[in-house]
């Protein structure tokens, strides 16, 4: 499926947050459920890891990877498609003379594999004619033979089509019934077979599933023409389908009477709520600019985290080895010498590519590095970066952060983010008593538009629902809300989080990098948050 046919069909927009242009070939639906042997992967990276040594490599790691995807979009009362694809194939990447080569195939042959890991040698050789420093590589112990998979409980390429269909025209049904004009409402489903290899002497082998559920719900008032929408309050996570169960446990309900959700989503409650949301939005006022105090549930700070902080510490920005998709990072390597203050003593960022449910979770990267947790800003200093093998040496690091990651088997690993999320505030603190103590805000839910400068320094940010607080009360519903912020002065302006009783996930399916592009999932976690005298435009006044 091209990008501008997917575009077309779902009318997703993410923002500077890219949707893959190729997911593989189509397959049946029945496809989706078998595997490549252990034994046929193990034998073919072997003779991968033999034919590099072979042709002079110092180093080679090999990814045989089965790439399955399922989309099922509808609108209304109609399924508008069902996608299921796969890509299969080898990509082999080796260290020869202190550089880099790399190539792929996706003839899973011995002969295939050997062809292209004489390639990667190859390619390596030519590189290394033109480079002016050999690769500094970190260090990684050998795991041998180790696995690691999801741990879902229902696999959701087994779910039947029909299920999936029922359950969204269920959903959608139940929106139109609450009032809603349209609806649109989508599956995404992802399973990642990853086998690595490499002269380490590591053989692991990673089973990886995701899930979205994404929706758009909009209302429109026919006597004047006007419209508005609600996005599905769920985020993209690391589960199987028992995510769609609705367990009553993982949902929250805040002080303004939304409900958001955990690690279960009730998609149909949702949409019952989105409807409502989208009518009441026609007829809420329009914000008065000026400075406010803002209250931004998790469902929406995942994307301030994620453009403010996750992006603009990938050292590869920091280091100008990375412009695409807005630019380098103004957080430069200065700044941690400094620990510099990146936020007030409210704040601190930890990267976790093992949290349970989240998009990133692995147990190890394309690297073959154990994943693990960090701190990137402590107490509000700014304490580090996130770092691959080639890129530990500059910090000073003796290992890699593991986060080395490419999306499919034909594109080479590079330095993707890691889950990047806010803690909790350390003393008891419940959203309620956030609320309260706010005598001029806006209470923000769910993500919305936003653009960033090539710096990561200047921002805005829209979202989905605004409520004003008035003396500790929350009122009524605004529209046509952003707030712009200074990335220093944004975090330096927090003055509250809840404690971990309010901790969700958010995140991305389709995080884009590179070029040619690559698309990564990643989550970020975050109690509900205060921010104080922050800059609220009024995105629906005229010009002049």
């Amino acid at each position: 499926m091209q990008r501008r046919d997917f575009l077309a069909l779902t009318g997703l927009t993410a923002g500077g947050l890219m949707v893959p242009g190729f997911f593989g070939k189509a397959i049946a639906a029945e496809q989706l459920l078998t595997v490549l042997d252990p034994a046929l992967k193990k034998r073919l990276a072997d003779d991968a890891l033999n034919a590099a040594r072979a042709a002079g490599a110092s180093y080679c790691d090999v990814r045989i990877g089965r790439y399955l995807r399922q989309f099922v979009i509808t609108r209304e009362d109609k399924v508008q498609n069902v996608v299921n694809t796969e890509s299969t194939g080898t990509g082999i990447r080796v260290i020869v003379n202190g550089a880099w080569g790399f190539a792929a195939t996706n003839d899973l042959s011995p002969a295939g594999v050997v062809k292209a890991a004489q390639q990667a040698a190859a390619i390596a050789k030519a590189n290394a004619k033109v480079q002016t420093a050999p690769v500094q590589f970190a260090k990684a112990p050998g795991y041998g033979e180790v696995s690691w998979r999801t741990p879902i409980k229902k696999n959701a390429m087994e779910v039947p089509i029909k299920d999936k269909a029922d359950l969204l025209l269920g959903v959608n049904a139940a929106a139109m019934g609450a009032g809603a004009s349209f609806v649109n409402s989508m599956l995404f489903l992802v399973n990642e077979q990853k086998y690595f290899a490499s002269t380490d002497g590591s053989y692991i082998d990673q089973d990886v599933h995701r899930i979205w559920a994404p929706m758009t719900v909009t209302a429109i008032d026919k006597a004047s023409g006007k419209f508005r929408t609600r996005g599905g309050l769920s985020s993209p996570m690391g589960l199987g389908f028992e995510y769609l169960d609705g367990d009553a446990s993982a949902k929250t309900v805040l002080p303004n009477g939304v409900t958001v959700y955990g690690q279960s989503y009730d998609m149909r409650e949702d949409a019952i709520a989105a409807a409502k949301h989208a009518q009441e939005k026609l007829k809420a006022p329009s914000v008065k600019p000026g400075k406010y105090d803002l209250v931004l549930d998790p469902s929406h700070t995942w994307l301030t985290i994620h453009e403010a902080v996750g992006h603009p510490l990938e050292l590869d920005r920091v280091l100008g080895y990375e412009a695409n998709y807005a630019g380098t990072s103004f957080a430069t390597l200065d700044k941690r010498e400094q620990r510099f203050q990146y936020g007030s003593d409210k704040v601190t960022m930890f990267a976790d590519k093992t949290q349970p449910g989240s998009l990133g979770a692995v147990a190890y990267d394309d690297e073959g590095v154990k994943t693990k947790r960090w701190d990137l800003i402590t107490d509000g200093k700014l304490v580090d970066y996130q770092t691959i093998r080639d890129q530990a040496h500059i910090l000073g690091k003796t290992e890699s952060d593991g986060c080395c990651y490419a999306d499919s088997w034909s594109s080479v690993q590079f330095q993707r983010m890691a889950n990047v999320s806010m803690a909790p505030g350390k003393a008891p603190l419940s959203v309620a008593d956030l609320v309260k103590n706010v005598e001029n805000g806006i209470y923000i839910i769910g993500d919305g538009s936003f653009s960033i400068d090539q710096q990561r320094y200047n921002a805005q940010f829209g979202g989905q629902l605004f409520y004003e607080i008035k003396n500790g009360q929350i009122t009524h519903m605004l529209e046509d809300v952003a707030y712009q912020i200074r990335t220093p002065e944004f975090w330096n302006a927090c003055s509250a989080v809840a404690d971990e009783r309010d901790y969700r996930l958010g995140g991305s399916f389709f995080d884009g990098k590179g070029q040619p592009g690559q698309v990564s999932a990643v989550s970020h976690g975050s109690s509900t948050a205060r921010f104080d005298g922050i800059n609220v435009i009024n995105t629906a006044r005229s010009l002049g």
